[in-house]
């Protein structure tokens, strides 16, 4: 099977060495392989996602010296296939309207003393689980805003019992989605969720290998669901290392991480940058 990666970050701020290295990983791994890297752009988040950001991205990854096959993939010009897809899922009675605020759902908690948390923070409650089928299409018909909701218990009864995905260097992995609860798949602010628009993004682009951040591992065994439930095919893995500072503190946006262009523009030059990402070689 050839190799086929991608890179897909959200256009919510700057390039940085993180996300250098996340780049280079998987642009390298395609072309060790003879493969094919693909550029994709999630910017599904209409309220944090800005096209000078898409445009930027496009800029330091030339100046780094990656280059990617095909057209980018924009998520939010596919929101009709996203839409189609969560269709699928509720003809199969797998996605319920939740109506809880934010708010509702940490005074459930609160209420409750203790919840079991997931890789998201504390498992929803499944208040609106237990709604009637008449209440929730009121509600609905009355505009009232909602998410949908992935009915896990449901979803895993149709999964295989070994339901499991490929780690490169560590082999078949066991899958526990239940850890995710009741995950929502669509916002009225998002239409779609990232676990629903990336799962479904690897399978049309035809993506033979993930590659991304150790911290993004846990959601394999939720996308991993998703594929089984779609009939969408199953890519292999490889999360690599997070990049981190000096005092050892992931590089992140939210802390002022150094950017690309702070660093061309301080004279640094694509090599010096590939270097500090851990690619002194490419």
């Amino acid at each position: 099977m050839p190799v086929i990666t991608r890179f897909a970050p959200s256009p919510t701020g700057l390039l940085h060495l993180g996300h250098a290295h996340a780049a280079l990983t998987a642009w390298s791994a395609a072309r060790w392989a003879g493969g094919r890297f693909l550029l994709r752009i999630e910017d599904i988040d209409g309220t944090r996602c800005r096209p000078e950001f898409t445009a930027a991205i496009l800029e330091d990854l030339a100046w780094l010296g990656l280059d990617w096959a095909g057209e980018v993939r924009v998520q939010s010009r596919h929101m009709a296939e996203y839409r189609a897809a969560l269709d699928q899922l509720a003809a199969r009675g797998l996605l319920y309207p939740c109506f809880c605020t934010r708010a509702d759902i940490a005074r459930e908690v609160a209420a409750a003393g203790a919840a079991p948390h997931g890789p998201d923070g504390p498992l929803y409650p499944g208040t609106c689980r237990r709604l009637a089928r008449a209440s929730r299409e009121a509600r609905m018909a009355s505009g009232e805003p909602y998410a949908l909701r992935l009915d896990m218990a449901a979803a895993m009864a149709l999964a295989p019992a070994n339901l499991s995905f490929e780690e490169a260097g560590e082999g078949r992995i066991g899958c526990d989605p239940v850890q995710f609860g009741d995950a929502v798949l669509a916002r009225k602010e998002v239409p779609a969720s990232y676990h629903l628009c990336v799962t479904h993004d690897d399978a049309f682009q035809g993506v033979t290998l993930v590659t991304r951040a150790e911290d993004l591992k846990p959601a394999t065994h939720l996308h991993r669901l998703l594929q089984v439930l779609l009939g969408w095919p199953e890519p292999r893995y490889a999360h690599h290392r997070l990049l981190t500072d000096a005092t050892g503190r992931r590089l992140a946006k939210r802390d002022g991480a150094p950017s690309l262009r702070a660093l061309r523009e301080a004279g640094r030059s694509p090599a010096e940058a590939r270097a500090l990402a851990g690619f002194a070689d490419t």
